[in-house]
């Protein structure tokens, strides 16, 4: 309490301020969170709800932070901040990246994440309208693993065309537009395109972003392939 109160008195701002801003924060991420199926959430976007109407220096961190604390205790869940991942080095040049491309913006965002057991989580949680797109996100990304965690698009879509997924339907019955359910996945940044040039012109790639990263989606992910090849995670060629 007293740790509270010498913020507050840093920042020259009174209790039920402080409260009022860090109610908008959190309502801003959940309805942000649910409205974008769980894209990432910038951190700029939540420190201009509190730099609007005030200027005091680091009052938008102490909201954050509370806000975060709160959606723990009281929601069960955990405001993670996602740690940019490097694109894989290769021998072929890289194009340099266009103007507010994705490598250069938003040094910082978050994702929520559920606190709860995963068997309460499907249980009481999970919606089973979203189930085919989970599916969906576990089979892209356990190819792009089996290919060593990186793939040239054009052989994505060979294997996801196995599966009978083609990249110019427009009207699946499920998914709609698969390249935009693909797309999907590096705007919730499981995914990340990389194009690089090389002797016979450029070619884009696709990488594991941070969320397929995680240590908790990424044991997931070796659960999944395991239970397909039944046998030990390899690297394996997908050519």
């Amino acid at each position: 309490m007293a740790d509270e109160e010498d913020a507050l008195s840093q920042f020259n701002i009174s209790k039920e301020e402080t409260d009022k801003l860090v109610s908008e924060v959190i309502r801003f991420i959940l309805f942000k969170s649910h409205q974008t199926s769980g894209c990432p959430i910038k951190r700029e976007d939540l420190t201009q709800i509190v730099t609007k109407n005030y200027r005091q220096r680091n009052l938008a961190t102490h909201v954050i932070n509370e806000a975060k604390n709160k959606l723990s205790n009281v929601f069960g869940y955990d405001l993670k901040e996602l740690q940019r991942s490097r694109a894989s080095s290769n021998a072929q040049t890289r194009l340099p990246p266009p103007p507010q491309s994705q490598s250069s913006v938003d040094s910082k965002s978050y994702v929520l994440v559920s606190q709860l057991p995963i068997e309460t989580f499907r249980k009481y949680v999970v919606d089973e309208t979203t189930s085919p797109m989970t599916g969906f996100t576990f089979a892209v990304l356990a190819i792009v693993q089996l290919a060593g965690g990186k793939i040239p698009q054009e052989t994505l879509w060979h294997h996801l065309k196995r599966m009978g997924l083609h990249e110019g339907d427009e009207h699946n019955p499920v998914f709609g537009n698969n390249k935009q359910t693909l797309e999907t996945l590096v705007q919730q940044r499981f995914l990340q395109k990389e194009k690089v040039s090389g002797p016979e012109g450029s070619t884009l790639f696709y990488d594991l972003a941070e969320r397929a990263l995680d240590p908790q989606v990424s044991e997931k992910l070796k659960d999944y392939i395991s239970q397909i090849l039944k046998n030990d995670v390899a690297v394996v060629d997908l050519d």
